[in-house]
């Protein structure tokens, strides 16, 4: 028998306060993600026979390598948020739980950095 008080037995298993900012963030880069993502098909379909001048013509336009870029970062954005939540809900060990965060976040923003610079080279004729 539990002889503990309620409030002694939920110390330190109540919310971090964090919660909700982690699912507002992913529901408005899903909702940012949308408009960009439709436009990002509608262009590959227009240039999708193009050679590579008219692509790189394409992604010169300082409105499309705008939008590209946008939607890079809100991509690998909601990607990493995403994935901290699979490793939250799935990852019981509270260190490789701690580590594959890291590591997730590490990675979005690594490739997400490379994608914008191949980007702005393209855009910028090197």
């Amino acid at each position: 028998m539990n002889m503990r008080a309620p409030l002694a037995r939920v110390r330190g298993h109540g919310s971090a306060k964090s919660g909700a900012h982690h699912w507002w963030a992913q529901r408005l880069s899903a909702i940012a993600l949308v408009p960009l993502f439709l436009w990002f098909v509608a262009s590959l379909t227009v240039i999708a026979t193009a050679d590579y001048a008219t692509a790189a013509k394409w992604v010169g336009s300082p409105y499309n390598s705008a939008l590209l870029i946008l939607l890079i970062g809100a991509l690998f954005y909601h990607a990493q948020l995403g994935m901290q939540v699979v490793f939250e809900d799935y990852i019981s060990t509270p260190w490789l739980q701690v580590a594959s965060i890291i590591l997730v976040r590490f990675l979005a923003l690594l490739l997400a950095v490379v994608a914008i610079v191949a980007v702005l080279r393209i855009a910028w004729g090197g």
